[in-house]
């Protein structure tokens, strides 16, 4: 029998092997670099994709703000920074709050694999979907994008997703033959 890989043996202590999350790999049992360069690559994509929404945002909200008089233009615009502002922060407390609530119940591995999957197989449906909403909402695109900023900005700068207090909560249980 040929030896096991070190990522699939048990932590020690352990009677059971780190089960690996969807995109941090069995990285998050030790939080070493590995970890953290996992953790650093998501971040510069989620900022690439945040910046190119952004652009795209504003380019579509600039083609509806040429249609605008000029004094509705001064007006709409200074709507479209406030609401900006609230949406971002409102995304960024709607984020929280459900990080919070799945910290109180974490995601086994198997349901934190589940999701993923679950998630990947909707993304064409909803990448449609929002196309066709894109048009109708170009007025207030920006606020939509500054909402998912917010979200997204939260979701990067927390500690610990609830995949890996969940993770380390089946390993714990499962260790000790609970």
């Amino acid at each position: 029998m040929a030896s096991r890989v070190s990522a699939e043996a048990p932590a020690r202590g352990a009677s059971v092997p780190v089960p690996a999350l969807p995109r941090l790999g069995r990285t998050w049992y030790r939080r070493g670099p590995a970890y953290w360069l996992r953790r650093t690559r998501t971040t510069v994509f989620v900022l690439s994709a945040m910046t190119l929404s952004g652009l795209f945002a504003l380019g579509l909200y600039s083609g509806f703000r040429d249609l605008l008089p000029p004094t509705v233009r001064v007006v709409w615009d200074g709507v479209q920074a406030a609401a900006s502002v609230v949406t971002a922060g409102w995304g960024w407390v709607t984020q929280r709050r459900g990080h919070r609530a799945a910290l109180l119940s974490p995601p086994s591995p198997d349901r934190s694999r589940r999701a993923r999957r679950d998630h990947a197989g909707r993304v064409p449906g909803q990448i449609a979907w929002g196309r066709g909403l894109v048009l109708l909402a170009a007025p207030v695109v920006p606020a939509f994008a500054a909402y998912t900023a917010g979200w997204l900005a939260a979701w990067l700068t927390v500690r610990e997703y609830p995949s890996e207090v969940g993770a380390r909560r089946w390993t714990e249980e499962h260790s000790t033959g609970a």
